[in-house]
């Protein structure tokens, strides 16, 4: 009877010692959920701004203003504009003097 006695006493240890690392993992595993999804949050968070910060910065107005003012860059005039023809030379319109000269690659 002592042998079965013991037997079950090291049987419900073991059992207690699993439960309690069983319990532990669960609770690790847990806070690292916990964790990812108040990063997920946070990158979402990020996301979100960052979308609003790209569409205030591709603007029209924002662009053509930097387009004039960085790249010196003006609307476009038939005074300003040369056409070129198949054989590479300079076309000006009737209404443009010939004046105006092509600058050569």
């Amino acid at each position: 009877m002592t042998r079965v006695s013991v037997a079950l006493l090291l049987a419900i240890l073991a059992s207690a010692m699993y439960l309690v690392a069983v319990q532990y993992e669960s609770r690790r595993v847990f806070t690292e959920l916990d964790k990812a999804r108040s990063e997920a949050r946070y990158l979402k968070t990020d996301f979100d701004r960052l979308q609003v910060e790209k569409r205030s910065q591709a603007t029209p107005a924002r662009v053509e203003r930097l387009a004039r003012e960085k790249l010196q860059m003006r609307q476009v005039s038939p005074g300003i504009t040369n056409y070129l023809t198949a054989s590479g030379e300079v076309a000006m319109p009737a209404h443009i003097s010939t004046t105006t000269t092509a600058v050569q690659p």
